[in-house]
């Protein structure tokens, strides 16, 4: 019998943001819209921390919720919060709410609140959900919000709905092949190959990744940001591909997925503007990510996740600074210099402070993430660990020269007040305190994504014994039939 949760976190989490989705959808005046978004999004924080802290208490692998009403029409437990994603919802909802905390008037009328909030109760449920149908069900309805967007501001679809339309189409065909061919055969293992591609895709590993750069252009700055931080191909990963992928299949994707990395990080290095800089930026760690979670050995799939985890906060953290800017001077430019230092010295430092904990910093909350991936990547293979090394090397120098050249190199006059505001200094206090409490207390993080890791790879070895079997068993019955028909 599966433990429950003392109370339904899951459920009123998932609801909340999708009946105030509903609510702001009537709203005529946008502040007042914006009010009642960030009071929605403390909400699903709170219910979502609730959550966390609910499951730590049972001591188990998986939950589920209290008052499963779902549960009763599917007769099936579709919503299910395990070690891997117990700490990813609140971080989900954490990211939203900064983003919603974060956006100043400037921003507020190209701003739609009642899709982020839409796409706040799809991503809270896709990362509560394992049942295969249901997370494609989900990953497929988040590609909503960011095409209704761009339509909105007339901008051209055709590169996001080609590349999510593949996705689409190749989520949906694996998992029906994958249901209709049998364990070993050619369809499943064809079945597989479509459900890896898809997650890929999703993740923007190269060649595959040009939708991502032409979101960031086309779309806001948070749409984006909200669409790509919590880095729901590598979910899918880990909730599709992994259980059924062979071992040759895994490091095939790894190696991939390190090229990416390292083309990402040198892609970031020469970027002229601060948008296409990021989405390249994140592009080498999610990758980084992939990596290790693909390696399928306790360190490495271990310190993939606490990358997971780190990354998903500081880069989140610091493209919130760089939205800040941009609602201040515009897009930002990194062919000048800016000198913005002295009127934003606050942003400045949360800039450095979150570029530094991406490539783990020593006391920053990515630094123990980073130093197991790269144990975990040398225990495999030598090479691989170099060059982790060497992506994070060019995503530090490609981070301290955006820093230089957005706040240093020239004095900079304005008319207005370019100082930080009340709401985005609590959001720089709040990621502040969670990037130097996560560096400094590591011991709590690192225990739980080890236990979720080990317990990933004991269930891939129970699926892979069980797939032998079943290959066995194919092999015999077809001999039987041809000694039979001979």
């Amino acid at each position: 019998m599966m433990p429950e949760l003392h109370l339904p976190w899951l459920e009123l989490m998932i609801l909340t943001p999708l009946l105030g989705a509903i609510v702001v959808s009537f709203l005529k005046d946008k502040e007042f819209a914006h009010k009642i978004c960030l009071a929605v999004c403390g909400l699903t924080f709170v219910f979502a921390t609730g959550e966390w802290m609910d499951f730590g208490t049972l001591h188990t692998f998986e939950a589920h919720d209290h008052w499963d009403v779902i549960e009763f029409v599917f007769h099936k437990d579709i919503f299910i919060v395990d070690e891997l994603s117990a700490p990813l919802i609140p971080l989900a909802a954490l990211l939203y709410l900064m983003t919603v905390l974060s956006t100043l008037r400037t921003k507020v009328a190209r701003f739609s609140f009642g899709w982020t909030l839409f796409a706040e109760a799809i991503l809270l449920a896709t990362l509560c959900c394992r049942e295969p149908w249901a997370v494609i069900a989900f990953l497929v309805l988040a590609t909503i919000p960011p095409w209704i967007e761009l339509r909105s501001r007339k901008r051209s679809t055709r590169i996001y709905v080609s590349h999510m339309g593949l996705f689409v189409v190749l989520l949906v065909a694996g998992q029906a092949l994958l249901n209709a061919g049998a364990v070993g055969t050619t369809t499943a293992t064809i079945a597989g190959a479509m459900l890896t591609i898809a997650a890929l895709l999703r993740s923007g590993i190269v060649p595959l990744h040009c939708w991502m750069t032409d979101l960031f252009e086309k779309a806001t700055f948070g749409t984006a940001l909200l669409f790509v931080t919590p880095m729901t191909g590598a979910y899918a990963v880990m909730r599709l591909v992994l259980p059924i992928a062979p071992d040759w299949a895994l490091q095939s994707i790894a190696i991939v997925s390190l090229f990416t990395s390292v083309y990402a990080a040198g892609m970031a290095l020469v970027q002229v503007e601060a948008r296409r800089f990021f989405c390249y930026l994140f592009l080498s760690h999610s990758s980084l990510v992939l990596v290790g979670l693909e390696l399928v050995t306790p360190i490495g799939l271990t310190g993939a996740l606490c990358v997971w985890l780190s990354v998903g906060l500081s880069l989140a953290g610091f493209a919130l600074t760089l939205r800040c800017i941009e609602s201040r001077i515009g897009q930002v430019s990194l062919n000048t210099f800016h000198g913005l230092y002295e009127h934003t010295p606050t942003l400045a430092t949360l800039f450095l402070l979150t570029g530094l904990a991406s490539i783990g910093f020593p006391g920053t909350i990515g630094f123990i993430g980073i130093e197991l991936l790269v144990e975990g990547a040398v225990g495999v293979f030598p090479l691989i660990g170099i060059a982790v090394v060497v992506a994070a090397a060019l995503n530090g120098i490609a981070i301290l020269n955006a820093y230089f050249r957005v706040f240093t190199g020239t004095t900079r006059t304005s008319s207005i007040s370019l100082r930080v505001r009340f709401s985005e200094r609590i959001a720089v206090l709040i990621l502040t305190v969670l990037i130097i409490g996560g560096g400094l207390f590591p011991q709590p993080g690192v225990s739980s994504r080890y236990h979720a890791a080990m317990a990933l790879i004991s269930k891939r070895d129970v699926d892979s014994d069980q797939r032998q079997k079943d290959d066995k068993q194919l092999t015999q019955d077809h001999s039987e039939k041809t000694t039979t028909h001979d």
